[in-house]
């Protein structure tokens, strides 16, 4: 069965049509153990962070810190000799406890022109086995000579209160020199376990 809109064949047979939507190719998986930071260095250990993508994705999975902690990211443009890239950002969170209660608005970890770190989370993950943080990073189009570097993020921790909280994040980074390097790290203590993947998108 095929779908069709407009005379143009967008599925047939279970397929997307040739021009419709992009392949998602894997690039590289670390994962963490009672690691300080994890780093992605386009042209270090298999990692592409180039114009071989517009699009690149992360996605972390079940992040868990040594400390209670939260989730922070930043981004080189020196091949990661530093991480202190000038950003701007908004982040907002949503949470829902088991007993029922539930909240949602804005969440004070934004930037303006900022250089600190970006947190992911809007919120702290524990150190017992029940909390964790999964979710994604949108980077876009970081080989960018003549453009801001933007991003999205979405994560989903479950918190020991106990709670699921998702968190929001996006912005861009106020740089028109290529992006080459993308650091995680806990705010305090280590990642002590997880998983982060680097995707392409064709």
């Amino acid at each position: 069965m095929a779908l069709i809109s407009n005379a143009t064949t967008i599925f047939d047979n279970g397929s997307m049509a040739s021009g419709f939507g992009g392949s998602m190719t894997f690039i590289k998986k670390l994962t963490a153990s009672a690691s300080a930071t994890l780093s992605f260095v386009d042209g270090t250990d298999g990692v592409l962070l180039d114009d071989t993508y517009k699009e690149y994705v992360f996605t972390f999975k079940n992040i868990h810190p040594s400390a209670s902690s939260t989730l922070v990211f930043q981004v080189s443009t020196d091949g990661g000799s530093s991480y202190a890239t000038t950003l701007t950002s908004t982040t907002f969170r949503a949470y829902h406890f088991e007993s029922g209660a539930t909240a949602f608005g804005y969440d004070n970890a934004d930037q303006a022109n900022g250089t600190a770190f970006q947190d992911l989370i809007m919120g702290t993950i524990g150190t017992d086995n029940d909390q964790s943080s999964s979710g994604s990073l949108n980077l876009y189009n970081p080989s960018s000579t003549t453009f801001v570097k933007h991003y999205t993020s979405i994560m989903n921790t479950a918190q020991g209160t106990p709670l699921s909280l998702n968190g929001f994040s996006a912005g861009y980074f106020n740089t028109t020199s290529a992006v080459d390097a993308v650091q995680f790290k806990m705010s305090s203590g280590n990642i002590d376990a997880g998983d982060i993947c680097l995707y392409g998108i064709a």
